[in-house]
């Protein structure tokens, strides 16, 4: 359909149109996400179907529109400055929303939301098109997307300690991942919320985050060698991590019961990362 269908719906404020099938609708705005133009993809596809799912009206459908969002993270896998990440990256914010609407209202049983974790974390690790903004294309921000994704999933009622557990060995392997460009635009503190909603959940013991924090501490600390490429890749994202989890921890709303003792661990973190900035001389 011609781009001024789509503005006709916006100009209704979204309605859902009547004169073709929800199915054929579904298929087109499904499409759409994977436009690299932003006009389309950004400004028509994504709040379309999002406001939809808001609206209740894949409420009888929402296992589907999932499992096609969950289709959609496997295109173009693996391939880096394609237009397929468009694709990856928006399927997840539309999934991150389906699982947001079960949130909301009991509608799907937990083996799916789980299912849906497991595909989100698989392609997170998987992704290799770390773009954030990209020139005449608009937003791709697959790994900023997914951490957003991952936040919405730790506030399923579906999710429970042992899954918890797990999302956080998914942020954290995906900070430690080797990159060829650091997170830069905004990752670290997507990524640091969405840490933040499972500590929010309060059955995450200190016992297992004091390791955790020490796995990512013992990276940032970490340069390569100069080879010429920038050392700071090695670590570099694991220290604005944990500077993006400080700073949350400590100004955030809704604490989590492990606050206190836990910005005491990321503290030490930063001091054994930072301490060149922090001696009394300054050297």
């Amino acid at each position: 359909m011609s781009g001024s269908y789509w503005k006709q719906v916006q100009a209704t404020g979204l309605a859902v149109p009547r004169d073709r099938p929800l199915d054929d609708l579904t298929a087109e705005l499904t499409r759409m996400l994977g436009d690299p133009d932003p006009a389309l993809r950004d400004g028509t596809a994504y709040p379309t179907l999002t406001t939809w799912v808001d609206r209740g009206v894949y409420d009888d459908l929402l296992g589907g529109l999932g499992d096609g969002m969950a289709v959609g993270l496997s295109v173009g896998l693996g391939e880096t400055g394609t237009d397929t990440v468009f694709r990856r990256s928006f399927s997840a914010l539309v999934l991150g929303e389906c699982i947001a609407r079960d949130n909301q209202r009991p509608l799907l049983p937990g083996g799916k939301i789980l299912e849906w974790g497991d595909r989100v974390a698989a392609w997170l690790l998987r992704e290799r098109d770390l773009r954030a903004f990209v020139p005449g294309k608009g937003w791709a921000h697959a790994i900023a997307h997914g951490a957003d994704t991952l936040a919405t999933l730790a506030n399923s009622p579906h999710l429970a300690q042992p899954e918890l557990t797990v999302v956080l060995d998914v942020i954290a392997d995906r900070v430690l991942l080797p990159v060829d460009r650091l997170f830069t635009s905004g990752e670290p503190d997507r990524l640091a919320f969405a840490t933040m909603n499972v500590l929010r959940r309060n059955v995450v013991p200190l016992r297992v985050l004091e390791p955790w924090i020490r796995r990512l501490s013992a990276a940032a600390g970490t340069r390569a060698s100069y080879d010429g490429r920038d050392p700071y890749l090695l670590g570099g994202n694991a220290e604005a991590f944990l500077r993006a989890l400080y700073l949350q921890l400590a100004m955030g709303s809704r604490p989590p019961q492990v606050r206190s003792d836990l910005l005491l661990v990321v503290v030490d973190a930063l001091k054994a990362t930072n301490s060149a900035f922090l001696s009394a001389t300054g050297e």
